[in-house]
């Protein structure tokens, strides 16, 4: 009988790609692959870093895998694993924990699965975390991550990734294109693209510092590629999304007008102390330039409250600057210490109480701005890709300009593209609608 593996991500969509190209290395070796919540011989938990919450996550999880299988071997791989190995592997259960170069060989780690008094390291130093491995996760029958990039040489003060991850590095054009095509051969309608930093796409392509090609050959050449229905950037840096790339995605085959743009401060002086590469002003004109040549697009935003020196000024200057901006809606992460950090020895640090009410104030603004986006949309006309799960007696879906929608659940709905007028928003948020064709992009 073959052993089983079970997998459980924290973080980006980035760390679910990777996990998926984990998993495919364990059933290459004659693993089965279980869901986390069954009986397994080795749960292995990809982790992430960027939150204090990520990593308080992790003892649970550990806990959850050891009461399905107290005999089962687990295994922490991912950034908190490259950061905190040591930390890792004195948890209770913890036997294996791997690097940011050594998770994507894990198999190779795996000769004996008794369990360990204590965890077993091989974590690299992230200087050698030079080289690209290629990932892509297809989580269910809709869509698919596509790992394209990985690492940041970016040095903003409060963020541990490019301790975690290393040097920025892409994967090659062609291999990019290689997974593409085999993703929309597996009938999956929409590609995700992601990364660290994807805007910085072709630095590293081969080994060498230099970009190869740029963002914009990667989205003009995928846009290229049979099959696929639907592609999404996922987050980029404001300065590296270029107006030619947003004129391409305007009059695009395949890439759909949603944008994700991390501004993590609406006032400048917070934006130097984080030492981010723009000033408002940049931000201001990004927002411009999509809604001049997609008016209908959906910008969502990554926002920071409560980083050391955000005084009650410059945080309502964030607030103000946010409720005048053309947006649709808001990732808000509140401020937490990372080590090895500069801003972990920054002084005038915000009470946790201040954080959290700045975090309280821009989720309503959020819930707000979406609530607008999605009554500009009402009595136009979308194409809905539709979701797998049944929540509750309805099926979701998301237009190309992400609205989520709802309808009575249907299975023949799923992974189906289809013509829509957008007519009402219910109670819960979400947006009904008529179909206005049949089925479209089979």
């Amino acid at each position: 009988m073959n052993k089983r593996v079970a997998f459980y991500t924290l973080g980006c969509k980035l760390n679910f790609s990777e996990t998926s190209t984990i998993a495919r290395s364990f059933e290459g070796e004659g693993f089965d692959r279980v869901d986390f919540s069954e009986n397994a011989d080795i749960y292995v938990i990809n982790t992430c870093s960027v939150t204090e919450n990520a990593d308080k996550r992790f003892k649970t999880i550990v806990k959850q895998a050891q009461k399905t299988n107290p005999e089962a071997f687990v295994a922490a791989v991912g950034c908190y694993a490259q950061l905190k190995p040591e930390q890792l592997a004195a948890v209770d259960g913890v036997d294996l924990v791997l690097g940011a170069t050594e998770k994507f060989k894990i198999t190779d780690y795996l000769n004996d699965l008794s369990k360990n008094d204590h965890g077993e390291v091989h974590s690299c130093e992230i200087e050698e975390a030079d080289f690209y491995v290629g990932s892509y996760a297809i989580g269910d029958r809709t869509r698919a991550f596509l790992k394209v990039q990985d690492g940041c040489d970016y040095k903003c003060t409060y963020c541990t990734i490019p301790l975690a991850r290393g040097i920025s590095r892409s994967d090659s054009l062609g291999n990019v294109l290689k997974n593409a095509a085999e993703i929309s051969e597996k009938g999956i309608k929409e590609i995700v693209l992601t990364g660290v930093n994807i805007g910085d796409y072709g630095k590293g392509e081969f080994g060498n510092k230099k970009h190869e090609h740029t963002f914009l050959d990667l989205v003009k050449a995928l846009d290229e590629v049979e099959g696929i229905h639907r592609l999404r950037i996922s987050s980029i840096e404001p300065n590296l999304l270029k107006n030619e790339t947003i004129d391409f995605v305007a009059q695009s085959n395949a890439f759909v007008p949603h944008f994700h743009i991390p501004l993590q401060s609406g006032s400048d002086q917070v934006l130097k102390q984080m030492r981010r590469r723009y000033l408002s002003n940049l931000y201001v004109d990004r927002v411009k330039k999509i809604k001049e040549v997609m008016p209908h697009a959906c910008i969502g935003v990554d926002v920071i409250v409560g980083f050391p020196g955000e005084t009650d000024e410059y945080f309502l200057e964030t607030y103000n600057f946010l409720n005048e901006l053309d947006i649709s809606y808001l990732h808000v992460f509140t401020y937490s210490e990372r080590d090895n950090t500069v801003a972990a020895e920054m002084e005038s640090v915000v009470p946790k109480n201040v954080r959290s009410k700045r975090s309280k104030m821009l989720r309503g603004l959020s819930a707000k701005k979406r609530r607008a986006f999605y009554e500009s949309q009402v009595g136009t006309t979308r194409t809905i890709l539709f979701e797998g799960e049944n929540k509750s007696g309805y099926i979701h879906g998301f237009t190309e300009n992400y609205v989520k929608v709802k309808a009575p659940w249907n299975p023949e709905l799923v992974n189906s593209l289809h013509k829509v007028e957008l007519t009402k928003i219910d109670d819960d948020g979400l947006v009904r609608f008529e179909f206005s064709e049949e089925r479209v992009g089979v």
